[in-house]
C-alpha cells in the first residue's frame, strides 16, 4: 500500500515527466527514513538513447531518484513544500548493479543531519534485494 501516489509527490516536488523519478512512497516514518519506488519501463525516454541495444538506467539518474525521495521527506519534515532542494555535494557514490527496463528501484533514504538550512542523507537503491547503488547527498533548501 502506498503512502503517497505520484499525484501526491507532484504536490511536493517541482519535477515532472520525464524527470520525476519517484512513482510512489511506500514507507515514511516522518522523522528520518523514507522509501520510494520507481518502476523502470522500456517506454521511458532515457532508454531510447542510453545504450539502445542494451538499455540501462544511468547512475546519475539513480542518484537523482535518491535526491527526489529525500526531497519528499525533507519537505514534509521542514514544512517547506514551496522550497527547492539544491545539491551541495554527492559523496561516496558507488554503483554495484546494472538496472534495466523491467526492474523496480526501491529507493531508501536515511536522514543523517539537518543544520543551518542544509541537510545530509544516505541513500540506497535496491533491486530484487540487492544493492544497486548508494551515496551520501547534501542539500541546501531555498524558497522557490
Amino acid at each position: 500500500m502506498a503512502l503517497m501516489e505520484t499525484e501526491d509527490i507532484m504536490k511536493i516536488l517541482p519535477h515532472r515527466y520525464p524527470m520525476l523519478l519517484v512513482d510512489k512512497i511506500v514507507e515514511c516514518d516522518n522523522k528520518e527514513r523514507i522509501v520510494g519506488i520507481k518502476n523502470l519501463t522500456m517506454n521511458e525516454l532515457i532508454f531510447q538513447g542510453h545504450f539502445p541495444e542494451h538499455p540501462v538506467m544511468p547512475g546519475v539518474l539513480q542518484i537523482e531518484a535518491m535526491a527526489q525521495t529525500a526531497g519528499v521527506l525533507l519537505s514534509t519534515l521542514l514544512k517547506r513544500e514551496a522550497a527547492i532542494a539544491y545539491f551541495l555535494s554527492i559523496d561516496n557514490a558507488k554503483f554495484r548493479r546494472v538496472l534495466k527496463p523491467g526492474d523496480q528501484m526501491r529507493i531508501e533514504v536515511q536522514l543523517l543531519k539537518i543544520k543551518l538550512g542544509m541537510s545530509k542523507v544516505h541513500g540506497k537503491v535496491m533491486c530484487d534485494g540487492e544493492l544497486a547503488c548508494e551515496a551520501d547527498l547534501m542539500f541546501a533548501y531555498r524558497d522557490a
